[in-house]
């Protein structure tokens, strides 16, 4: 069950669909093509996808709020805001030390997991707000929420096609949170570092690399302008799907796979397995890749606790460290004295 949940998380948190392409018509701080928010006398505007918000500045900045999405989180630690939580989903896959404790001493209550909102429970701490992706079979418990007054701000970071796209959401929070100046000194911080590791390879030779696993008969492959694709042209990989336009994971056949993936040296975001055993026991057939018997398989396990990963908080607020993993994987002599932060090595 566990493989399962991280199999469909890394898909998500893979998974890219098409941008909104409608933008703000008055001039904002842009996040994204599908986020921008801008300030319009006492009122904030903020667009997220095709949902639009006008927040009262006398609402600002929020104190209390309930998350729904575990991969939130990372932007409240980077900007030290764990204390303006009062409730989570799903606990047990929060990584966040402070956050678990506020859990354990009753300071964050549990509302519920991926299968079944605590509606009651929600309207009783009365948040600010509610902060989560949109997951349309949750419709109708958004819409409840909202009858009873509780404003839903929905973020899908997910869907973001570059990975410092990811990181910029940090303005967004330092806005609705009062930490303006921080959160733009941390994403400069995490730009600066990004673009400086970038840099690097730009003269390196470039691996062939292949992503994710079998999942229901299909390999869920990221699509050539996903984020995950740009992490990987950015640390100086070649990626079997680089010309392919798709900004979503593409299902392909095992057969699809075994064929381009001939001249791979690297196996990246192999689920959350621990050895290659684990693997083969998911599909003996990848004992048949060169890159299974000859190259080098990573997964995203190095920071897992129980059924909480890192990867899916911090990672995906910072962008330098996934990338300077990556680099430390495809390029080993241009970071000699790192250690990998997310990602840990199949035996």
């Amino acid at each position: 069950m566990k493989t399962t949940f991280f199999t469909l998380l890394a898909i998500l948190f893979l998974i890219s669909c098409k941008k909104e392409s409608q933008q703000l018509t008055i001039a904002g701080q842009t996040i994204s093509g599908r986020v921008q928010y801008q300030e319009d006398g006492e009122i904030l505007k903020l667009k997220s996808g095709k949902f639009n918000y006008e927040i009262p500045h006398s609402k600002l900045p929020y104190k209390k709020v309930v998350l729904l999405n575990a991969s939130l989180i990372g932007y409240f630690t980077e900007l030290g805001l764990e204390d303006n939580i009062i409730g989570v989903s799903s606990p047990e896959y929060i990584y966040s030390e402070k956050i678990k404790n506020g859990i354990k001493n009753g300071n964050i209550a549990d509302v519920g997991n991926e299968q079944k909102y605590d509606v009651e429970k929600i309207l009783a701490l009365k948040p600010d707000a509610v902060f989560t992706n949109y997951i349309s079979t949750f419709g109708n418990t958004y819409e409840l929420l909202k009858k009873n007054g509780i404003e839903i701000i929905f973020l899908d970071e997910y869907l973001e096609n570059d990975p410092l796209g990811k990181s910029k959401y940090l303005l967004v929070f330092g806005r609705l949170f009062g930490k303006e100046e921080k959160s733009e000194s941390k994403f400069q911080e995490i730009k600066k570092s990004y673009d400086s590791l970038k840099s690097l390879v730009k003269n390196e030779t470039k691996p062939v690399v292949i992503s994710n696993e079998m999942y229901g008969g299909q390999w869920f492959m990221p699509g050539g302008k996903t984020a995950f694709a740009k992490l990987l042209e950015d640390a100086g990989a070649a990626y079997i799907l680089k010309g392919n336009l798709e900004e979503k994971a593409i299902p392909m056949s095992f057969e699809e796979v075994f064929v381009k993936a001939e001249n791979a040296r690297f196996w990246m975001n192999a689920g959350n397995h621990r050895n290659k055993n684990s693997l083969l026991s998911i599909n003996p057939n990848y004992a048949k890749m060169k890159v299974f018997q000859d190259g080098k398989i990573y997964a995203v396990t190095a920071r897992e606790q129980g059924k909480s990963n890192d990867y899916f908080e911090s990672g995906v607020v910072r962008a330098d460290l996934v990338l300077k993993d990556y680099i430390r994987i495809f390029h080993p002599h241009l970071l000699p004295n790192y250690s990998l932060t997310y990602l840990k090595e199949l035996k």
